[in-house]
């Protein structure tokens, strides 16, 4: 059987699960870049506790996914929580030291000024240093966005959802029927999911950072 013959009928099937797959990545990244720009915030001035946690976040990259989703079972069980926790853990590594990168690149004179004409720390926060900062974020964002498609595919060894469970069964039944037909077909469509992701990124970045940071 040829890869159309397997994709006819399995339509709505596929939609389905590229849905749960492109949901999962979106949310996780979404979670894991709020948390690396609050921990950020609150770090970036402190010059020992950025260089720690900047550390930290390359050094956690070097975990294997597999491993940490294995001891997420233990208190989580199998399915969606133990999924959702391990590729939020990993999607905010990357943002965080952007974000610290960034945060710290903001001039002294600028804060300076902000503060000389009367804003509060938090304006200050959110009308200079965010703004200035944030094509250095959000490249840290697309390049967590990127690794968390493909890592997501994973998770369907703790029986978590999205295309992942193509790929496993597709390779647990080499030789059989379908099996090189499912294994591909998750591939294709991670790749693709990956794509269109990257490039609601691109969108985004032209749309929000100011033409002078460009």
């Amino acid at each position: 059987m040829n890869l159309w013959d397997y994709l006819q009928g399995r339509g709505e099937f596929l939609a389905f699960l590229t849905y749960q797959h492109a949901s999962l990545a979106f949310q996780t990244v979404l979670v894991g870049t709020l948390v690396a720009i609050a921990i950020a915030v609150a770090v970036h001035r402190l010059p020992l506790a950025s260089a720690l946690t900047l550390t930290s976040s390359r050094v956690a990259l070097t975990i294997p996914s597999l491993a940490l989703l294995a001891l997420l079972i233990i208190p989580f069980g199998l399915g969606v929580v133990p999924s959702f926790v391990m590729l939020a853990f990993f999607a905010a590594m990357p943002v965080i030291g952007n974000a610290i990168v960034g945060l710290r690149s903001v001039p002294d004179s600028l804060i300076e000024s902000a503060r000389g004409i009367g804003l509060s720390r938090s304006r200050i926060l959110l009308t200079v240093s965010l703004p200035i900062a944030w094509p250095v974020i959000l490249t840290g964002i697309r390049v967590s966005t990127q690794m968390i498609v493909g890592v997501a595919a994973i998770v369907a060894y703790v029986l978590g959802p999205g295309l992942g469970s193509l790929i496993f069964n597709g390779l647990s039944r080499l030789g059989g029927t379908n099996s090189v037909e499912m294994a591909f077909t998750g591939t294709i469509l991670i790749v693709a999911i990956a794509l269109v992701f990257d490039a609601l990124l691109v969108l985004l970045g032209r749309l929000t950072v100011s033409k002078g940071l460009q």
